[in-house]
């Protein structure tokens, strides 16, 4: 089974069959202890080409947009593209993807530590970002509280419903939000009346790309 019909397959959206049961173990325990629990997703696009955001603008800057759109998502509280955090740990050598061209392939990088995003604009690789999301605040157990109107401290709030987990949920707005990001800047590059004539503008831009 290929890659994406094993996360289309998968309740909790993940390829790894192993990891999709620990995750089910996790939320089932959740569950019966009446608390919530978050995690990460991860979302990638293929096939974008390079040049789309800019360098010099910071509102269009293709990583800033990204990164906005996926914060957007409720219960997202933090977004890395490609290597993310673990990168300021490294030093360059270990981080820098190195580029390289042959005939058949064109120009390629040897590692995608950016996440398809370089100095704002996208590099022809594909653009990988993650979405940590935090555990939901129903809880089949309340917290203590305080009433707004009153004053009053509140041991325990008044249970209403509660889901467990909205990781894998997430998980499909985020591949959403992420698309929108990237037809915005397509279309701010290639765009036209049409869509023929987007189509035109995008084929005569990859020909002029050095081979």
């Amino acid at each position: 089974m290929k890659f994406w019909e094993q996360v289309e397959a998968s309740s909790m959206r993940c390829a790894d069959i192993e990891v999709t049961k620990r995750m089910i173990r996790r939320i089932l325990l959740g569950k019966r202890t009446g608390d919530t629990c978050g995690g990460v997703f991860e979302v990638v696009a293929t096939g974008v080409p390079s040049g789309l955001g800019s360098y010099s603008q910071w509102d269009r800057r293709l990583s800033g947009r990204v990164g906005q759109a996926l914060l957007s998502i409720p219960s997202a509280k933090g977004v890395e593209i490609g290597g993310g955090f673990g990168l300021a740990q490294l030093p360059g050598s270990r981080v820098h993807d190195v580029i390289r061209y042959d005939e058949a392939r064109g120009w390629y990088h040897l590692s995608n530590n950016a996440g398809g995003i370089e100095g704002g604009i996208s590099n022809g690789e594909p653009i990988v970002a993650r979405v940590a999301v935090k555990p939901i605040p129903t809880l089949a157990h309340p917290l203590p509280s305080a009433d707004l109107a009153t004053h009053e401290n509140i041991e325990a709030t008044r249970y209403e419903r509660s889901d467990v987990c909205v990781v894998p949920a997430a998980g499909i707005v985020g591949e959403a939000m992420l698309a929108i990001v990237l037809a915005d800047a397509w279309l701010e590059k290639f765009g036209g009346d049409s869509l023929d004539e987007t189509r035109r503008n995008y084929q005569a831009y990859l020909a002029t790309l050095v081979r």
